[in-house]
């Protein structure tokens, strides 16, 4: 059982680094997110929060399946 969850946390981790950036560079080009001067807008630093999050629980949840399966 504890391989199975380490390798579902390994695949947690997999999923948000390829996905998270690809989506943030799709956010970071639309309308939204820069006002008329070129500056960020909420949109997109609310966007930029919540992905810097879901990359740190990917790191964090990569670090946890390789100490798991090395445990197991």
């Amino acid at each position: 059982m504890t391989s199975l969850l380490a390798l579902l946390l390994l695949a947690n981790a997999a999923f948000n680094v390829l996905v998270w950036p690809t989506f943030y560079r799709r956010v970071s080009r639309d309308p939204r997110a820069r006002d008329a001067s070129g500056r960020p807008t909420r949109f997109l630093i609310v966007h930029a929060v919540l992905i810097g999050v879901a990359l740190l629980l990917a790191v964090a949840s990569a670090i946890a399946g390789v100490l798991a399966l090395s445990q197991g």
